[in-house]
């Protein structure tokens, strides 16, 4: 055999798995379509709006347009390269709510509960502000830290918030995650901390762990029903690779859910209409897809300062050399500082709602690009969406892109989510804190208020936060994919880990429970190889 697990997608996940295989001294493969990890722009934690549209380390998928939003093709950025999305995020670091896990138990996925699971984000992690050794852990590869350098106007949110009615939480990942907090980045230094440089970089030394890129798996290889092994082109050559123990899939919850319908694992009446033979008829590949999607409230600001100024001109020049000569700056910023985690009606058991507050200000008719006068900007985001949407395959053609059809606001629950969201926003806004700073809201704007109104804006104007999951589904029944242990159901020797395995959104961003799953996976198959 060429191996004894092959991993395919060198992401959040996958270099989780690859890693933690590799411990054990079996003959592990990772294949990743991108390239390496060499590009600089990823590995400065400013450099994100650099990677958003990079024709070389990003997909660049794009929705369908839905009536949810407006019409419109939404840009879907993925990373393609060492560290997958890992690589172009905004390395925020949010575990979720310990009843999403308990949720993902009580709708029969064994093992998944917050006590299970707590062990393996402590486990993942070095968190070096960290205090409380029962939630956060020291000995782990990636390495999560606070904000080095923070703005006044995020101070100024956090006791907005707080004169709004939001508890202030020192650490939104602990024991308390609800209220108002400080954001927390992956990060290795002040670099950018991707699970490449973190899980990845300190396997590669070993001899039995070998690294392809820009290896694109193209399809499994099965005898019978048991997998093994996996084809892929590689710079014009095709490949065949064989598996003596198991194929793992970490290509994220739009890849993964593609290769097993190329390769004949889905719903069988569109394998057939697209012409891939049938291997297994499994309806639930592809479908559940779940995605967090934003509107933003932007006001212009005075007396303070935002990213928007700190992005040009001599101001620029001092933030970079702040980067290079102390390692702190407006360079090492992520996208978002500090976060509100509420409910969108006081009955509810857990939050509903994130507040991502950020001290800057885009310009409407450029994606992510900053505007020239200062500004802040708070996206609201739905946490656990009820819409849901697809994922499937066009043609058998492997490198013809997914139909990603999200259904976006599709369920009326979101809109009425969303609304609560924009209100609670503005009362912050509103708080003498923040208030003092804000000359007037530009978007939506102030005369947009009604509920109809404001429907209307965030299906013309909502945006993606790039967190799908959900598309290969855990639990039992027809529409589940993978049981508990991640086993695709009705297939021997081939399991799924990453985001698509989710059986609903956690609370908040995704990056850090996908690393989870990736511990939880290759603890799992070494459990199943006797050890």
């Amino acid at each position: 055999m060429d191996a004894d697990y092959i991993v395919v997608g060198a992401g959040s996940a996958g270099c989780v798995v690859a890693a933690r295989l590799s411990e054990t001294g079996a003959k592990v493969v990772l294949l990743e379509a991108g390239p390496k990890d060499t590009n600089p722009w990823i590995h400065i934690p400013a450099g994100v709006l650099k990677l958003l549209y990079h024709p070389v380390v990003n997909w660049n998928y794009s929705s369908e347009p839905t009536d949810g939003s407006g019409g419109r093709r939404i840009h879907w950025p993925r990373g393609k390269t060492l560290g997958g999305s890992s690589s172009i995020n905004g390395m925020l670091y949010v575990r979720g709510n310990p009843a999403d896990f308990d949720g993902w138990a009580q709708m029969g996925c064994r093992g998944w509960s917050f006590d299970d699971v707590l062990p393996l984000f402590r486990k993942s992690e070095t968190y070096k502000q960290g205090d409380d050794p029962e939630y956060r852990g020291t000995g782990g590869p990636l390495k999560v830290e606070d904000y080095r350098t923070i703005l006044p106007l995020t101070h100024r949110f956090i006791e907005g918030a707080q004169q709004a009615g939001f508890p202030f939480s020192k650490d939104l990942n602990g024991r308390q995650a609800e209220g108002v907090g400080y954001s927390q980045m992956t990060r290795k230094g002040q670099w950018r901390g991707s699970t490449a440089q973190t899980f990845l970089k300190e396997a590669q030394s070993r001899p039995n762990l070998r690294v392809e890129t820009e290896a694109v798996a193209t399809k499994l290889l099965f005898e019978g029903k048991r997998c093994v092994g996996v084809a892929y082109r590689q710079r014009g050559r095709d490949v065949a690779l064989r598996a003596g123990r198991e194929v793992i899939l970490s290509g994220g919850a739009i890849n993964s859910p593609h290769l097993l319908q190329l390769s004949g694992i889905g719903p069988a009446e569109h394998l057939q209409s697209i012409g891939v033979p049938v291997v297994h008829d499994l309806r639930g590949v592809g479908g559940n897809l779940q995605d967090h999607y934003v509107a933003r409230v932007s006001h212009r600001v005075k007396g303070s300062i935002s990213i928007n100024k700190l992005s040009r001109g001599v101001r620029l020049a001092r933030e970079v050399a702040r980067f290079f000569l102390a390692g702190n700056g407006a360079l090492t910023f992520g996208i978002t500082t500090a976060q509100v985690f509420t409910k969108s009606r006081p009955e509810l058991a857990s939050p509903d709602l994130q507040l991502l507050f950020t001290p800057a200000s885009y310009d409407p008719a450029k994606f992510l690009a900053l505007e020239q006068d200062d500004g802040m900007t708070v996206a609201v985001c739905p946490v656990r969406p009820d819409s849901r949407g697809t994922i499937m395959a066009r043609s058998a053609d492997p490198f013809e892109k997914a139909e990603i059809t999200p259904n976006y606001l599709s369920a009326p629950a979101d809109i009425q989510v969303l609304l609560a969201g924009v209100r609670l926003t503005r009362q912050i806004f509103a708080a003498p804190a923040i208030a003092a700073h804000s000359v007037v809201e530009t978007v939506p704007g102030p005369d947009v208020r009604s509920d109809a109104d404001l429907t209307r804006y965030f299906k013309d104007f909502g945006n993606t936060i790039y967190h799908p999951v959900g598309t290969c589904r855990m639990g039992e029944g027809p529409a589940a994919v993978v049981d508990s242990r991640l086993r695709v159901h009705g297939i021997a020797g081939l399991r799924v880990a990453d985001a698509s395995i989710m059986p609903t959104l956690t609370t908040g961003n995704t990056n850090a429970p996908t690393i989870m799953i990736g511990e939880k996976a290759a603890v799992m198959i070494k459990e199943d190889a006797g050890g």
